[in-house]
C-alpha cells in the first residue's frame, strides 16, 4: 500500500482517489517499464565499443554526461535520466550509478571499478519497511576507490579522495581523504590540484 501511495504521488495520470484495482495495475505497469529500462540500460554497458555506448545513454535514457568523459563496460542505472556526470570524467568498469534520487558527478572525477552510488536504501526501523533516500553530489576532482560505497544524501567535497572499500555515510570535506567503515578523516589532499582527466579504453 506505501508503494501504492509512493507512485500516486509522483504520477500524474494516477489520482489519488483511483480504485485500488486501477492503482495496483498501474503499480504493476510502472514496475515492468522500471525493470525493462533498467534491464535494457545493462545490457548496454556490455556493448564493446566506447563511442556506442555512450550514444545510447544519451539517446535512449536521457543520461547527462559532458564531453570527453567516458563510462566503461559493465556499468549499471538506476533510474538512469536523473544520473548527470559533468566533463571529463571516468567512470570505470562495474560501478553502480543510481539515479531514484538525483546523482550528479562533476568535472575531472575519478571513480574507480565497482564503486557503488546507493540514493535509496529501506528504513529498518519502518514498520512496512518502507523506502528512504536523498540526492547524492559529487564535486570535482574527486577521486573514489575501488569497491567504495556511498550512501544516500551524501555530498563528497571539492577535491575529496574516498579511499578503496570506504562506505560513506555523511558528507566529506572538500580536500580531504577518508577511509574505513565508516568513513573517517585520514588526512589532508593537495588542493594544489590542476590536472585534466581523459582516458577511455578503446574496447571497454
Amino acid at each position: 500500500m506505501n508503494n501504492i501511495r509512493s507512485l500516486s504521488n509522483k504520477s500524474p495520470f494516477l489520482h489519488r482517489h483511483a480504485p485500488a484495482g486501477v492503482k495496483r495495475f498501474a503499480w504493476r505497469m510502472y514496475w515492468l517499464w522500471y525493470d525493462a529500462r533498467d534491464a535494457l540500460a545493462a545490457v548496454v554497458g556490455c556493448i564493446p565499443s566506447h563511442t556506442i555506448r555512450l550514444l545510447l545513454y544519451r539517446t535512449l535514457f536521457g543520461v547527462s554526461i559532458g564531453p570527453r568523459s567516458s563510462v566503461h563496460m559493465r556499468c549499471r542505472f538506476y533510474d538512469p535520466s536523473s544520473v548527470t556526470i559533468g566533463r571529463n570524467s571516468i567512470i570505470n568498469r562495474g560501478v553502480l550509478l543510481d539515479g531514484r534520487y538525483p546523482l550528479t558527478i562533476g568535472n575531472n572525477v575519478s571513480v574507480s571499478e565497482e564503486v557503488m552510488f546507493l540514493a535509496l536504501e529501506h528504513d529498518l526501523d519502518s514498520p512496512t519497511f518502507d523506502n528512504r533516500g536523498a540526492p547524492i553530489v559529487v564535486k570535482d576532482r574527486v577521486f573514489v576507490g575501488t569497491r567504495a560505497l556511498i550512501l544516500p544524501g551524501v555530498t563528497i567535497g571539492e577535491g575529496a579522495v574516498v579511499a578503496a572499500g570506504a562506505v560513506v555515510t555523511r558528507d566529506v570535506e572538500p580536500y580531504t581523504i577518508v577511509t574505513g567503515v565508516p568513513a573517517r578523516f585520514l588526512r589532508q589532499r593537495s588542493r594544489n590540484l590542476e590536472y585534466k582527466l581523459d582516458y577511455r579504453k578503446l574496447f571497454s
